[in-house]
């Protein structure tokens, strides 16, 4: 990559795509945050630009910055996808940390978060704006839709099928072959052995359904 990066999010998401971006040895121009009290203050050495929608800021992207969105709400998270698809024309870039791993056999979208430890596996396919934290492992021939969250040192075996706008909490095992319906919630700790209903939220070894 060779244009600098704004990131949206100056929060603990931001800092961490912030480090990533160095040590792959991209230059985070800055952040811009809905905070008006961290406006031009500086984050990690790099200063908070302004607004979400500062349009005088959002005119560098495409042309002489790329973007990155480090918010982890998914409605607010959807809205910034689309004023960069709407408005600047360009999909957000990847935040992949160098000492992750993924296969060459793997396929992956725009604007994907994968941190330290990671692992994709061949034949793989990761969708967009998904956030992996470390140590997940995602093994071979598994599917991910878009705007999923993997927690912490969670273990997707082979062959899961993982559709939009999962939340997956850390330390979760999800056993091979396993479907998960858009919009579930997996709770952390959990050992997922049976699909999961769109919208339903688990938890337990073996994960249960949670009764609203």
């Amino acid at each position: 990559m060779e244009n600098p990066v704004i990131i949206f999010g100056a929060n603990a998401l931001g800092r961490a795509a912030k480090e990533i971006f160095e040590n792959n040895e991209v230059v985070v121009y800055g952040f811009l945050d809905d905070n008006k009290s961290l406006h031009k203050s500086e984050l990690d050495e790099v200063v908070v630009l302004g607004d979400t929608d500062d349009d005088g800021f959002l005119k560098l992207i495409g042309k002489k910055c790329e973007a990155f969105i480090a918010i982890d709400d998914i409605k607010l998270r959807k809205n910034l996808v689309n004023v960069l698809k709407e408005v600047r024309h360009v999909q957000a870039v990847n935040a992949i940390h160098k000492n992750s791993l993924i296969s060459k056999r793997a396929s992956i979208g725009h604007g994907n978060f994968i941190d330290f430890g990671s692992y994709v596996g061949p034949g793989s396919t990761i969708g967009s704006y998904c956030l992996i934290n470390n140590n997940a492992i995602i093994s071979g021939e598994c599917i991910l839709g878009d705007y999923v969250q993997v927690g912490i040192g969670s273990n997707i075996n082979a062959n899961v099928t993982i559709e939009d706008e999962v939340f997956i909490g850390s330390g979760v095992t999800i056993v091979s072959g396993v479907s998960v319906g858009r919009g579930a919630r997996i709770g952390a700790g959990s050992v997922v052995i049976a699909p999961v209903k769109a919208g339903e939220t688990i938890f337990g070894n073996p994960a249960q359904r949670v009764s609203k």
